[in-house]
């Protein structure tokens, strides 16, 4: 094993195991099934489009013509228990070309520590000539609950929060899109990284009018990610315990789950990007998707789940394929 493999195995293995002492903490009661069972017919008649309802957002009078970074804001069209996670929060950073300019949709990880990184591709993708905007994904950053870690009630044993942060990230980015096409941009992109990467896969579900997207360890099989990840351990001992089976989950996939439906317009370029140590979001998986979704294409990338090498050779592959259009200047970010 070469010395890369096993730093990110080492690397893989301590992150998953930080999330797993952390999850320890989040009991079910025994009444979590029935709970579940009622919010599964609840929608199991709905249509991705309804379920990620839309309604025009709110965000307050704000002149994006003139700030450069524009703190959008307005609350959740889905409401959850916790009041600091039920206002969507958008960085929104204006290049050079105005509100009408391209604009991208950064989508971060799950557990995403830091925005530092995402401000330095911003201002990378400011210098090609596209706005960009940093979604803070429900249960992190801004719309993280007192007490809590970063992301740490995002993906829990509580499997009706989980499915309602799902919805509240597909339905505010779907709110982003229409606000912005009021301020004239008619061109979008997707630049999503695992948990973003499986919002942004459920987002080109119900959306047209995306150029491309760039997928990074994206999580696919949510069977895998709940039964079999070594990040999904203490939520599935969770579930198993409170009796909650593999049968009764996957009765929910149709709406959830990226391989069950392919992008809603067909002319989106799709980027997909596996990890080739990664145990958390396996390259099979990845691999599978490309399969499922004809006008995509696929890359294998030298790395475990946790690393930037693959957002690295993501710009580059999107650069190499013209989708940033004429070359303005470069730097590192």
């Amino acid at each position: 094993m070469n010395f890369a493999r096993l730093s990110a195995r080492i690397t893989d293995w301590g992150m998953c195991t930080m999330m797993d002492v952390i999850q320890r903490r989040h009991r079910m009661t025994f009444q979590t099934p029935r709970d579940f069972r009622f919010y599964l017919e609840e929608h199991a008649g709905q249509t991705r489009d309804s379920y990620f309802h839309a309604p025009p957002a709110q965000p307050g009078d704000y002149n994006l013509l003139r700030q450069r970074h524009t703190r959008l804001r307005w609350h959740s069209p889905i409401t959850t228990p916790w009041p600091d996670n039920n206002n969507a929060h958008v960085d929104y950073y204006l290049g050079t070309g105005g509100t009408s300019a391209p604009t991208v949709l950064m989508l971060h990880a799950l557990m995403s520590a830091s925005d530092l990184g995402y401000k330095r591709w911003a201002a990378r993708f400011n210098e090609r000539g596209w706005n960009a905007c940093f979604l803070h994904l429900p249960y992190h950053y801004s719309r993280k609950p007192a007490g809590r870690l970063n992301g740490e009630l995002a993906i829990t044993a509580d499997v009706i929060r989980t499915a309602e942060g799902l919805r509240q990230g597909v339905s505010e980015a779907r709110q982003l899109l229409n606000l912005l096409r009021g301020h004239g941009c008619r061109d979008f992109a997707l630049w999503g990284t695992s948990y973003g990467g499986w919002i942004g896969a459920l987002l080109l579900s119900v959306e047209h009018g995306i150029r491309w997207a760039s997928l990074m360890s994206p999580i696919v099989d949510v069977h895998h990610a709940i039964w079999h990840s070594p990040a999904g351990a203490a939520t599935r001992r969770e579930l198993r315990r409170v009796g909650i089976d593999e049968a009764t989950v996957e009765r929910h996939f149709h709406l959830v789950s990226p391989l069950h439906a392919k992008p809603l317009d067909e002319a989106t370029r799709v980027l997909l990007f596996a990890g080739e140590w990664d145990r958390v979001v396996e390259a099979r998986d990845v691999e599978e998707l490309y399969r499922a979704w004809p006008a995509s294409e696929y890359a294998l990338v030298p790395q475990g789940h946790f690393g930037y090498r693959m957002m690295r050779e993501s710009w580059e592959a999107v650069t190499a394929r013209g989708l940033l259009g004429a070359n303005v200047t470069e730097s590192s970010p």
